[in-house]
């Protein structure tokens, strides 16, 4: 059974950093892409960034690009997201996610993900 669990949430001030964590269990990580997404209160569900299984190749939605930076550690099973130069309006719920198939670049449609993480709550005070 796939696991996924979320960790580095919190209460920032506008322009900090944050760094979430999203730690995987139940199969061989490193043969998978991940993704991050996030909600806010009343708002869809949205891309945030996204990683291929072999690390090479990310992805990122336009109002991240150039302040959340998506990783992976294989040997700890573990995927990241740094969140800096945080905004009022990055405020959100965020989830990680893991696709059904194997050696994939990465998504940004949360149609292609089979397994989702609970979230951590990230909240930016202006």
């Amino acid at each position: 059974q796939v696991q996924l669990v979320e960790s580095g949430g919190g209460l920032v001030q506008a322009g900090g950093s944050l760094r979430l964590s999203c730690a995987a269990s139940g199969r061989t990580f490193s043969w998978y892409a991940m993704g991050w997404f996030r909600q806010a209160p009343g708002k869809e569900r949205e891309f945030v960034a996204a990683i291929s299984w072999r690390g090479t190749t990310t992805k990122y939605a336009d109002s991240v690009k150039d302040r959340f930076t998506i990783s992976r550690d294989n040997a700890k099973n573990t995927a990241y997201l740094q969140l800096n130069s945080l905004k009022a309006e990055d405020t959100a719920v965020y989830s990680c996610a893991a696709p059904n198939r194997p050696y994939t670049s990465g998504s940004s449609d949360p149609a292609d993900f089979g397994y989702w993480g609970q979230g951590t709550q990230v909240t930016v005070a202006s």
